[in-house]
C-alpha cells in the first residue's frame, strides 16, 4: 500500500454547476425557492479521481477553481487533512463562511472520496465505522404544500418506506401565521399516526418569546424536534427557548467553522447539534465537529445531502440521526448512480463499492449543467 511519500500528488480540482428544478413549489418559513444549484467538484491525482459536492451558489464554483486548486494541488492525496488545511488557510481573504465555506466542503469531500478509491475503499470502510447503518428522518412538509401533497409525502414515508420519524416546516411567513402552522403540525400528527417520531423545522422564522408559546403547543402535538425556532444567530434566544420547552431545541446546520459549533454548545443552545458535511469544511471538520459534541455528551445530526452523509456517518458513535431531505435525496438519485434506499429507515452504505460509491451519470446531468 502506498504512502504518503509515494503517492501520487492532487494534481488539480475542477468544478461544474448544475441546476436543477424543483418537482413543486417549495418554501420553508423564511425562504421560497424552485431550483436548486449543486457545485460538483472533481479531484484528480495518478489517474483517479474523486468527487464531492455542496448545494450552494455558483460562486462556489469559482471559488474552487480561482482559490482552493491552487492550495491543494502538489499535496499527497493521502493527506487530506494537511491539504484542507491549505485550503482553509487560502480562504483568509476571499471569505470561509458562505461560498467560501462551501467550496471548502465540496472539496474536501472529493479528497476523501479520492483517497478512498485510490485505496480501494468504501470511504465508510476509511474511516473506520462505528455502526454499520445511519437512521434517517423523512424532511419535507414544505409550506407551499397543499393537504394531499403533505399526505402524500407524508404516508410515502411513513407507510412505504417504513420510515419511523418525519419533519415538516413551520414558522410561515416569518411566524406570521401560526394558527396555520399548528393546523398544518395536527395533520402531520393525523397522518403518520401515534408511534412516529414528529420534528418541525421553523428555519429562524420566530421571535423568542413567540418560539417558546409555539413550542408549549407543539409538545401537546406530540412533537420532539424543535429545529431552529429562531436565528441560528441568536445564541441567547435558543437558549432561552431550550429551557423553557419539552422538544429537543437543534441547530447548526450554517456552522462553517468548528468555532461555529462551538459556540452554540457554550451557550447552551441546543440538545442535539446539527453538522452540515456541505456547508461546515467537509469530511474532516464533520469528525471534528461530532467529536467536539462529544466531549459535551451531545449528540449531532447530519443536515441535507444524506448520499454524502451515509458513509461518514458511520464513523459517528454519537450521530441521532441524518436527514433525508426531499429535494436533495430526489436531486441525488437523478444525478448519481449509488444512492441508497431510506427503507426502513436508515441507509447502509454499499462496502463493496469504492469512496463514496457514487459516480455522475454525465449523460443525466448535462442538461442541468450552467457550467
Amino acid at each position: 500500500m502506498a504512502d504518503s511519500r509515494t503517492a501520487p500528488v492532487i494534481e488539480a480540482l475542477d468544478a461544474a454547476v448544475y441546476v436543477i428544478p424543483t418537482d413543486a413549489p417549495e418554501a420553508d418559513g423564511t425562504l421560497a425557492w424552485s431550483r436548486t444549484t449543486l457545485v460538483l467538484v472533481t479531484a484528480r491525482a495518478g489517474g483517479h479521481q474523486g468527487i464531492g459536492w455542496t448545494y450552494a451558489a455558483a460562486a462556489a464554483a469559482s471559488m474552487v477553481t480561482g482559490v482552493l486548486a491552487g492550495a491543494a494541488t502538489g499535496h499527497s492525496a493521502l493527506d487530506v487533512p494537511g491539504a484542507a488545511e491549505a485550503m482553509a488557510r487560502s480562504l483568509r481573504n476571499a471569505g470561509r463562511r458562505g461560498a467560501g465555506g462551501m467550496a471548502l466542503s465540496a472539496a474536501d469531500i472529493a479528497l476523501w472520496d479520492l483517497k478512498a478509491r485510490m485505496l480501494g475503499l468504501p470511504l465508510a470502510s476509511l474511516l473506520g465505522q462505528a455502526r454499520a447503518s445511519v437512521p434517517v428522518y423523512g424532511s419535507g412538509g414544505f409550506t407551499t404544500y397543499d393537504e394531499q401533497q403533505t399526505r402524500a409525502q407524508l404516508s410515502g414515508w411513513v407507510a412505504g418506506e417504513g420510515i419511523p420519524r418525519v419533519k415538516i416546516k413551520i414558522g410561515e411567513s416569518w411566524g406570521g401565521d401560526v394558527r396555520r402552522d399548528l393546523d398544518r403540525v395536527a395533520l402531520a400528527r393525523s397522518v403518520i399516526g401515534p408511534d412516529t417520531e414528529l420534528y418541525v423545522d421553523a428555519n429562524g422564522g420566530y421571535r423568542a418569546g413567540q418560539a417558546i408559546r409555539v413550542g408549549r403547543q407543539l409538545a401537546d402535538l406530540g412533537v420532539t424536534w424543535y429545529e431552529e425556532p429562531v436565528s441560528s444567530d441568536d445564541l441567547a434566544g435558543l437558549a432561552a427557548i431550550r429551557r423553557q420547552v419539552t422538544p429537543d431545541v437543534a441547530a447548526g446546520e450554517y456552522s462553517s467553522t468548528l468555532a461555529d459549533s462551538a459556540a452554540l454548545i457554550d451557550a447552551g443552545a441546543v440538545d442535539c447539534l446539527q453538522l452540515d458535511v456541505t456547508r461546515c469544511g467537509g469530511i474532516t471538520e464533520f469528525l471534528r465537529g461530532a467529536a467536539l459534541a462529544a466531549a459535551h455528551n451531545l449528540e449531532v445530526s447530519a443536515h441535507c445531502a444524506p448520499a454524502l452523509h451515509a458513509g461518514v456517518g458511520t464513523a459517528i458513535p454519537n450521530l441521532r440521526h441524518v436527514e433525508y431531505f426531499h429535494d436533495h435525496q430526489r436531486i441525488e438519485q437523478l444525478l448519481f448512480d449509488g444512492t441508497l434506499s431510506p427503507r426502513g429507515g436508515s441507509l447502509t452504505p454499499d462496502l463493496t463499492a469504492p469512496g463514496l460509491g457514487l459516480t455522475l451519470r454525465q449523460a443525466d446531468a448535462e442538461q442541468f449543467r450552467q457550467r
